[in-house]
């Protein structure tokens, strides 16, 4: 028999019993379904760690400011000033491999008109936003003379514009930052949260100068030129940690530590932290999807065992139809067909199933998902797989029948 012929037979006995077709079905439907979705799901989390990876900068070292211990108690990293904007620039003039960017950082109400919000304020330079791959969706950045004259200017985040002036256009707006006024004079494009969580949107930039004299130092933090962090972006196709023993040899020289003594500041390599996050999201989408093919291969079993017992149960039509001149390859065929059409028909199904589930769940969850055509195709070359592999038994079992035995058969 040809193919044709052969479709129309295993369709046609898949008709007689609609009920037991449409039950073994389910579990391949059930199986194609979950791998779908599970495969959309950790490819959407590997999307969105991607996403926040890229948000916070590519090829970073972050440098910390050290400990120090009050009253016998030995406080966190950052409670002690020793790094200074000396040693940004120190960094920038020494590495050329490496973008350096002082920061001092923390918290204050701003106010304008009737409306005010809590925020991060960060006085920095304008080599931040370089080093954080970050740019203005309007407005600019601060000017030389605004840096050296501690200019009270500001550009602003855009959860602090959603928060404070709405529909309105924060560029030229007077805002008052710990009673200091300041003018917006930038707005920084939208950044996301954080691997941690946290909304990089909400901070105001203002010169450090600005912040060491008027929001966040005090008289010592300003003659020490203290800052609170320095961020360092080690340029592209360059080793970030052969950058990194070289800021730590700089600045180890420049605060004179003696071979064997603890740094007093912090080094952290943010790339090494970003590559291990990405490879748990592939392997968590990768766990995802096996965990899912679980449910097929019970699906294939399903099938197999639905198919023994068509066996079984066609015996002495088996018999007939060698009995009628039908080789042994067309009963191995034949059932070999029926298997392999339950399967890509519950492929299919489950395809539909399976793009729907995904929907619903970014929907109703919230999640972000990622459909892929790959991941369906590959779903229903599995089903089609599981077919064959799972209904090979009992097609063989069938074509091997003896046609005598099988006729006497009750």
């Amino acid at each position: 028999m040809n193919m044709g012929t052969l479709l129309r037979v295993a369709l046609r006995a898949l008709a007689v019993n609609k009920l037991r077709s449409a039950l073994t079905m389910l579990g391949i439907i059930i199986g194609v379904a979950a791998v779908i979705v599970m495969i959309a799901v950790g490819a959407g989390a590997q999307a969105r760690v991607e996403e926040q990876i890229r948000s916070l900068g590519s090829n970073l070292l972050l440098i910390l400011s050290g400990a120090r211990t009050q009253g016998g108690v030995r406080l966190g990293v950052g409670s002690n000033y020793t790094l200074s904007e000396d040693d940004a620039i120190a960094i920038n003039r020494e590495i050329h491999e490496a973008l350096a960017a002082p920061a001092l950082r923390g918290g204050a109400q701003v106010i304008w008109g009737n409306t005010n919000w809590a925020t991060q304020i960060y006085g920095t330079t304008p080599d931040y936003l370089d080093v954080r791959q970050w740019s203005l969706e309007s407005g600019r950045i601060f000017e030389p003379a605004e840096m050296s004259g501690a200019g009270k200017v500001c550009v602003v985040g855009q959860t602090v514009v959603r928060q404070l002036f709405g529909s309105t256009d924060p560029l030229g707006q007077v805002v008052r930052i710990k009673r200091v006024p300041f003018t917006v004079i930038g707005v920084l494009e939208t950044k996301g949260q954080s691997m941690m969580g946290t909304d990089q949107d909400d901070i105001i930039l203002v010169p450090i100068a600005t912040a060491r004299s008027r929001v966040l130092g005090t008289a010592n933090l300003a003659k020490q030129r203290a800052v609170s962090t320095i961020w360092v972006k080690v340029a592209e196709d360059y080793d970030t940690q052969t950058v990194e023993e070289q800021v730590r040899v700089l600045l180890r020289q420049r605060h004179r530590l003696q071979p064997g003594a603890e740094d007093d500041f912090s080094l952290r390599n943010l790339a090494e932290f970003m590559a291990a996050q990405e490879a748990s999201s592939r392997v968590l989408a990768l766990l995802l999807a096996a965990v899912a093919s679980v449910s097929l291969v019970v699906g294939g079993i399903g099938i197999m065992n639905i198919m023994l017992v068509s066996v079984t149960e066609r015996t002495r039509e088996i018999g007939l139809r060698m009995a009628l001149g039908a080789r042994t390859r067309d009963i191995l065929g034949q059932f070999l067909v029926e298997a392999v059409t339950l399967s890509l028909i519950g492929g299919l199904v489950g395809v539909l199933a399976g793009v729907g589930g995904a929907l619903a769940v970014a929907q109703l969850a919230g999640w972000k998902v990622l459909l892929s055509g790959e991941a369906v195709a590959l779903s229903v070359a599995f089903a089609f797989v599981i077919g064959v592999f799972f209904g090979f038994y009992p097609a063989r079992k069938a074509a091997r029948l003896n046609p005598v035995e099988a006729l006497r058969f009750e």
